[in-house]
């Protein structure tokens, strides 16, 4: 054994703790030893044993009692329970197996069946502890992770809210985003990030003061400016927190364009990582699908004609391309929803 176990011995017959002691003492087990049922529980809330032996007859509170009683203990439900017994009739298994016992072990005792018998146990138990551990740590992990996700979303509402965009522009593009992504073959790792990356994309706008963000008309050069400079803002309020470092990615190249032509790094083509390239596409079209304070949206076809346009200038050519057939079938399932329901 790597570790030593603690084993509770539960007998109130001197040689059969003493018979279980010596069978196994020298296997690296912490061994304890109670001589009544009453202390056996007692002892059992303190040490939460890895395996507990317990005789069946005992006065006062026999093994089956204490075994039921172990059961109905939260702490002390999951904890093996061997009974050793001189008793080998079939009533007497089934009593014990009613009362919760894992095994039976038939007095007298023999020495490599009981030895075996332990260290398999605790052995199993051993294991049925580390998974849930395991799991319990899984899920307290997920339960982090969505109170970090509740947090970025309150951030990006309060941030759609002061750039006075409707319609939940921050969710609409973020759905879309991994969408397309699942389509082009991003696997769901990825899109845990990339879910976040696009969710945050304009998070770096929060640096803006308010009367360059909410101007209703057209920007100076001055002004525009202090815009170009949202994703390094963003890079400088996101990099301190690791667990967002893998979503720096659509703040920083959002505003890249394929020909080299964006900010604020210039970069063109493939230089632009794919998940820029992705969201560009989708930020665009959900803008010009919105209606602003100095316009109203455009229609479906004037979109399209618009994105085809900029395809191989503004877009990656093969995301346009696909985001394109992806709209056309949710556009003619509106449309077909629409016609039927008038």
């Amino acid at each position: 054994m790597t570790t030593s176990s603690n084993i509770l011995i539960v007998d109130d017959d001197s040689r059969g703790r003493e018979t279980l002691e010596a069978v196994l003492t020298g296997l690296g087990h912490n061994l304890h030893f109670c001589d009544n049922g009453l202390d056996a529980l007692k002892q059992a809330s303190i040490l939460q044993p890895d395996v507990i032996l317990l005789d069946v007859m005992m006065p006062v509170m026999d093994g089956f009692e204490v075994c039921r009683r172990l059961r109905a203990d939260p702490l002390l439900a999951d904890v093996p329970v061997v009974m050793t017994t001189a008793l080998d009739d079939k009533a007497s298994r089934l009593a014990g197996i009613e009362a919760g016992a894992d095994d039976f072990i038939t007095k007298p005792i023999d020495r490599l069946e009981i030895r075996a018998r332990v260290n398999t146990i605790i052995r199993l138990n051993r294991y049925r502890r580390l998974k849930k551990q395991q799991a319990d740590l899984l899920q307290a992990h997920r339960e982090l992770q969505d109170a970090y996700d509740a947090t970025l979303k309150g951030w990006v509402r309060a941030l759609d809210l002061r750039c006075n965009e409707t319609g939940d522009h921050s969710r609409r593009v973020t759905l879309l985003t991994v969408e397309l992504a699942r389509l082009m073959g991003i696997n769901e790792d990825e899109l845990v990030h990339m879910r976040r990356s696009a969710l945050l994309h304009d998070i770096g706008k929060m640096a803006v003061p308010d009367d360059i963000l909410q101007k209703p008309g057209p920007l100076t050069e001055a002004e525009w400016d202090i815009m170009r400079k949202h994703p390094q803002s963003a890079i400088e309020m996101l990099k301190p927190i690791e667990y967002l470092r893998p979503a720096l990615v659509i703040p920083l190249n959002h505003h890249e364009r394929w020909d080299g032509t964006g900010y604020p790094r210039g970069i063109k083509g493939e230089e632009i990582p794919l998940a820029a390239r992705i969201f560009a596409v989708i930020d665009v079209w959900d803008a010009l699908s919105s209606d602003r304070p100095y316009r109203k949206a455009w229609s479906y076809e004037k979109i399209v004609e618009y994105m085809r346009e900029q395809s191989g200038t503004h877009f990656d050519p093969k995301v346009v391309a696909l985001f394109l057939q992806m709209m056309l079938g949710a556009h003619e399932t509106s449309q077909a929803a629409t016609t039927s329901g008038t």
